[in-house]
């Protein structure tokens, strides 16, 4: 499989998601609208890794939009019978020392579902979505603005934690950036005495060998002296079905700029100037971006918005209220990233249905925006600004492991 979608340095060290802007490189978010797009500026995150010495090796396959499992259905990337995410496996095969991925999309809205962490356990590597607004998001193909966050793949949390101290930090750019200028992380801090949370609904959906990862994951911490419990939560498919409406919403305004006219590419065959806009978003889209569109203009629409759109925002706040209580309990929620260690191709139109099952696991951490790490084929969130507790934890239990 080809995993770049265009390589610009072969002594590169990062790589980056098509998602994300570099300077004078071809940026298409795997879709073929977007064809021929060469930006005038890099991403914030990009700029931040060249002033620190960081080479961009090049720009990784995608999926359009993101909004599949794991970038399965570019209009650039070769069909593989096996799916895998690229800037993931490039890490994986120590092609490249780190990552960044857009965290925050997928199917009824985009690869805002959690794809670079179901990427990452698929691959066994790590990766981490930090709290919402600690890394700029200036210069990324945005779709879901409210919950897509630059993420760092590494081989584990000392890469991700060397990568985060670069990218992380206010960006006057950025509406989103939150004010602190610069964040430290840690992954040597003492976990004994720490308490998480196993969700046993989310538990009882994976296959036997995730469950069997995530048990394994939670003997570890407690040889370190970290209390595991079993529990039982009731907001997580709530959110998942909210995040779905709000991002379908987010991805139908975002994506209503690629028409073809200002940049992209554009219908050869039109007579006038609604003809132009209609063929060229025809040929330029896929079914289920198309699907997305049409999904997030209903939810948007005057008979829906208030019992769609308009609630969704409520449970947000609802499903943030009841995560901020149970962090009083705990210190992290330990889940499995998705719900099995493989997938196989699949057909487009079955898209919807399967990343939404999916993204049970991953939507929480997009719709309050609390950050989320991928490790060692499991996934722990913890309340914001929590990354050092998460990354400590995944770092017990590497060591463990050597």
């Amino acid at each position: 499989m080809e995993y770049y979608a265009a390589k610009i340095n072969e002594n590169g060290a990062i790589a980056v998601d098509d998602s994300i802007l570099v300077k004078g490189a071809e940026s298409t978010y795997g879709s073929k609208i977007l064809m021929g797009f060469k930006p005038l500026f890099s991403a914030e995150a990009v700029e931040r890794l060249e002033k620190n010495g960081y080479l961009v090796s090049g720009k990784c396959h995608v999926g359009e939009f993101g909004l599949d499992l794991v970038g399965e259905f570019s209009h650039y990337a070769q069909e593989d019978t096996k799916l895998e995410g690229a800037a993931a496996a490039l890490v994986a095969k120590s092609d490249v020392k780190a990552a960044l991925g857009v965290d925050g999309k997928g199917a009824r809205c985009r690869h805002v579902n959690g794809a670079p962490r179901r990427a990452a356990a698929l691959a066994n590597v790590d990766f981490l979505k930090p709290t919402y607004g600690t890394v700029s998001r200036y210069g990324i193909i945005s779709t879901a603005a409210s919950g897509e966050q630059v993420g760092v793949y590494a081989p584990d949390t000392q890469g991700v934690k060397e990568v985060m101290g670069v990218i992380a930090g206010h960006d006057d750019k950025d509406g989103t950036s939150l004010r602190t200028q610069t964040y430290e992380y840690h992954t040597d801090e003492d976990i004994a005495g720490k308490r998480v949370c196993i969700v046993k609904e989310l538990l009882e959906i994976a296959d036997a060998e995730t469950q069997e990862n995530v048990r394994a994951f939670a003997k570890k911490l407690t040889d370190k002296g970290v209390t595991v419990e079993e529990i039982s939560c009731d907001f997580f498919e709530m959110a998942n079905t909210a995040w779905q409406i709000l991002m379908s919403a987010e991805t139908c305004n975002n994506i209503s700029r690629f028409d073809g006219v200002k940049y992209g590419r554009r219908a050869e065959n039109y007579k006038n100037i609604d003809e132009l806009y209609v063929n060229s978003r025809t040929e330029g889209f896929n079914f289920l971006t198309k699907a997305v569109i049409l999904y997030g203009s209903d939810v948007l629409s005057k008979n829906r918005y208030k019992d769609c759109y308009d609630k969704s925002l409520r449970i947000r706040r609802v499903v943030a209220e009841k995560f901020a209580a149970l962090m009083k309990e705990y210190d992290a929620v330990l889940t499995p990233a998705c719900s099995k260690t493989s997938y196989e191709r699949y057909d487009i139109y079955a898209a919807f249905e399967k990343v939404y099952e999916e993204s049970i696991f991953t939507s929480v951490a997009n719709l309050i925006g609390i950050p989320a790490l991928v490790s060692r084929k499991v996934q722990l969130m913890g309340g914001h600004f929590s990354e050092s507790i998460l990354l400590s934890m995944a770092g017990a239990v590497e060591k463990e492991g050597e």
